[in-house]
């Protein structure tokens, strides 16, 4: 009787090891990959996020400049005698002033990102760069914004009275400044962005 105790006991125990024993892992599974593969992803998906966030920067800073330089354009033409004289009118004297710092700003900006996609290469220090694409692009567009709505009420009180080519050329130089503004505004919350996720060590 006793012996049939031990065996049941001992059966017990071996059951209990049994069940303990770890399931065998399934075959062709790499651990190593299993650890890693999240990672790697993780960074390519990084480096095709900062790819994204740098060509849209540039493509918005390239169409600022090309609409800025339309602008300056327009308005340095405004010429057409006795009081259709741009440089007659303080409002318009400064939009011609912004839309040629605007075009200066971007135009730098776009040939120092042009630099560095094609080669690779830091003209600045990454975290300086970042602050000045931050604080440049948010100045640069005020300017533009308080330009055009400077010379707005003087471009509708002109043309109540007589509508001309002064006059449509003024609102043809507000529109595109306008148009400015908001490409860089836009580009300050991609360059705001840009700044609030950098790591610094």
């Amino acid at each position: 009787m006793e012996d049939h105790k031990d065996n049941v006991t001992v059966s017990d125990a071996s059951q209990v090891k049994i069940d303990v024993q770890p399931e065998p892992l399934e075959p062709n599974v790499d651990i190593h990959a299993l650890g890693t593969s999240g990672g790697a992803t993780g960074v390519i998906w990084q480096w095709k996020k900062k790819d994204v966030l740098m060509r849209g920067s540039l493509g918005l800073r390239g169409i600022a400049l090309f609409l800025s330089l339309i602008s300056l354009m327009l308005m340095a033409s405004n010429k057409h005698g006795d009081w259709k004289e741009f440089d007659k009118y303080q409002e318009y004297r400064y939009l011609l002033a912004v839309a040629i710092l605007s075009s200066l700003y971007s135009g730098v900006q776009v040939f120092r990102q042009v630099h560095e996609l094609s080669t690779g290469k830091n003209m600045i220090q990454p975290t300086t760069a970042g602050l000045i694409d931050f604080v440049g692009d948010q100045v640069v567009a005020y300017l533009l914004l308080s330009s055009t709505s400077s010379a707005i009420p003087i471009t509708d009180r002109m043309r109540e009275t007589s509508d001309s080519i002064f006059t449509d050329s003024s609102a043809a130089a507000i529109a595109f400044s306008f148009f400015a503004f908001w490409c860089l505004a836009l580009s300050a919350v991609i360059s705001g962005y840009k700044l609030s996720t950098r790591t610094y060590t």
